[in-house]
Parts: structure tokens; sequence; C-alpha cells
């Protein structure tokens, strides 16, 4: 099945909202440090943001969509269910063709509506964890600055 436009445009705004969030910040040693000592004191300052924070850009990536179908075959299913039903329904009434062929479109309706609603709680589950990844990473950018700060360097 072909992705939506909307969840194409879901997954570049994260894409290009990730890869600004997280880029690198400009240091200056503002104390003159040296190249060894930048690299050292940055090193640090990872090692101290994350365990401060309990994340690390260097390993946690930004959360994906996921790739399945939620509700493949809830509208063929349903609609097998509906006329299964609609069948002993019309035998009772006298006609189950006519039963069956009822229910199976009633069935085939309300598993469409099952899949609907599958892919809207998928697509609320992706954004929550969007939304707590990209906080997580604001809390660590905030320590890996303040540590930087500490140490006599300009963050921005």
């Amino acid at each position: 099945m072909k992705p939506s436009t909307k969840t194409t445009l879901t997954l570049v705004s994260t894409f290009l909202f990730t890869t600004a969030a997280y880029a690198d910040p400009i240091i200056y040693p503002a104390s003159g440090q040296s190249p060894q000592q930048i690299e050292q004191d940055k090193y640090q300052c990872y090692s101290w943001a994350k365990g401060q924070t309990g994340f690390d850009p260097m390993q946690n990536s930004a959360p994906t969509a996921q790739q399945s179908n939620p509700g493949t075959g809830a509208v063929a299913g349903g609609a097998a269910r509906g006329a299964a039903k609609g069948a002993v329904i019309g035998a009772i009434a006298g006609d189950a063709g006519k039963g069956a062929a009822i229910g199976a479109a009633s069935g085939g309706m309300m598993g469409g509506m099952r899949r609907r609603g599958a892919r809207k709680q998928q697509a609320q589950a992706q954004q929550q964890a969007q939304q707590q990844h990209s906080s997580a990473g604001s809390e660590y950018d905030r320590a890996y600055s303040a540590c930087l700060n500490g140490r006599g360097y300009t963050v921005r």
C-alpha cells in the first residue's frame, strides 16, 4: 500500500526537525583552551549530560513511523463475519442469501471503521513518541551547554 501524503510529510518534517534540533552546538573557547582541551571537555560534558538526563544523542535516534498496515484485512474479515451472521439470521427469517448479503455489507463497513481507528491510534502514538524524544533531547542540550559554560566556553 502506498503511504499517504500526510504520512510522508510527517516523516520529512520529523527528519528535518530532528536534524536541526540535534545539530552540534557552536562552541567558542572563551578562555583560550587548546584543541586537545576542547575535545577532552566536550567528551566529559557529553558523558556528564548523558548521565544527568539519561539521553544519549549518539545512540537514541528519533522514533520512526511504523511501516505496518494496521487493520489489514479488516474489511474482508468484517465482511466474512457479517455474512456468516447474516446467513444465520436470514435462515431463521427464511432467506439466508439475502441475510448473508446484508451481513457482508455491514460487516465490511465495520471492518473499515476499525482499520481507520487503528491508523489514527498509530499516528497518535507516533506523535507522542516524537514529542518525548524531542523533550529528552532538549534536556540533554541544556545539560551539555551548562557543563561547557561552566568550563569557560561560550555555547550557541
